[in-house]
């Protein structure tokens, strides 16, 4: 009931305005959102990078309604890739297919997408391509094989563990060669496509982590659940995985203990670090991934 709660509330337009525009809104966004513009956003990068952590770079948005809108969000892609080339910083950027137009015009989505790949292959870097909802997952997975084909090495997606497609997915795209962030999922889905229960859910990341470790293509594990983060350095202890075939990556703002442990550890980490005044509705994905993400973000505003 809390997650259609909270998926619902993210769609809430009324709300939405408020929220964006009150102090208290902005206040608890904080915590989880790097500040409103790209100057702030790459000043926490060099912040996450002084403490030995990697960075992700994502400008808030989603489901433009024009060309104009779509070439305007990429213009803020090209000055972050820019900006990461000429301050040398460990970080890339993650984009979504939505903002850039992929609801009305596919073509253009794919226009603009290569053109911020063609600019982090000429900066060696790398654009992610991230992951919507059910509906967007195949044309999501057969763009970033177009785009991966020109400039391997270059782009990559994510792939969500409670989608039952995903094992078939991670299959395809490493076979390829293709880098993949592995999260849980945080939209709303039937129990035709996705697995209901977190049990499930769990289940199905481990597998799939242990899979991908070994596939010999660098992948990310995003997750801050430390069963599953203890089970990885548990495979990396044992010698079944080796502790450059991966890295954790985790949110800004969010178990930043356990981030620095890892770090001092010796592990990779990155920080998908989101920025922008449209927050919302990525907040509210947060809460609605579980329920117990309402107390768990909740405690973290209050943890180092």
């Amino acid at each position: 009931m809390l997650r259609s709660f909270f998926i619902a509330m993210s769609r809430n337009k009324g709300f939405r305005q408020f929220s964006e525009r009150s102090a208290v809104g902005r206040k608890l966004s904080s915590r989880f959102v790097a500040g409103m513009t790209v100057e702030e956003v790459l000043a926490a990068a060099e912040a996450v990078n002084r403490e030995g952590i990697a960075a992700t770079l994502d400008s808030l948005g989603e489901s433009v309604t024009s060309a104009a809108q779509a070439r305007a969000s990429a213009a803020i892609y090209t000055q972050l890739i820019e900006a990461i080339r000429a301050r040398g910083l460990n970080a890339n950027v993650s984009v979504k297919l939505s903002q850039m137009g992929m609801e009305f015009d596919p073509a253009l989505a794919e226009e603009i997408v290569a053109g911020m790949v063609a600019q982090a292959d000429a900066a060696g870097s790398f654009v992610r391509i991230d992951m919507e909802g059910s509906e967007y997952t195949e044309a999501t997975v057969a763009m970033t094989e177009r785009l991966a084909a020109h400039w391997p090495g270059r782009v990559g997606t994510v792939l969500q563990a409670y989608l039952y497609r995903t094992a078939e997915d991670v299959a395809r795209l490493t076979g390829q060669g293709i880098r993949i962030r592995l999260c849980k999922g945080a939209y709303k889905e039937s129990a035709e496509v996705a697995f209901p229960l977190k049990a499930d859910v769990d289940k199905n990341y481990v597998e799939l982590m242990l899979r991908l470790a070994g596939s010999g293509v660098f992948c990310g594990m995003a997750t801050h659940d430390e069963a599953i983060i203890d089970r990885m350095r548990a495979e990396v202890v044992a010698g079944r995985v080796a502790r450059d075939a991966f890295e954790f990556q985790m949110l800004y703002g969010v178990r930043r203990d356990l981030q620095r442990k890892l770090a001092a550890e010796g592990y990779g980490v990155r920080v998908y670090i989101p920025f922008g005044t449209e927050w919302y509705p990525y907040f509210m994905r947060r809460l609605a991934e579980r329920p117990a993400n309402v107390l768990f973000l909740a405690k973290n505003l209050f943890k180092n």
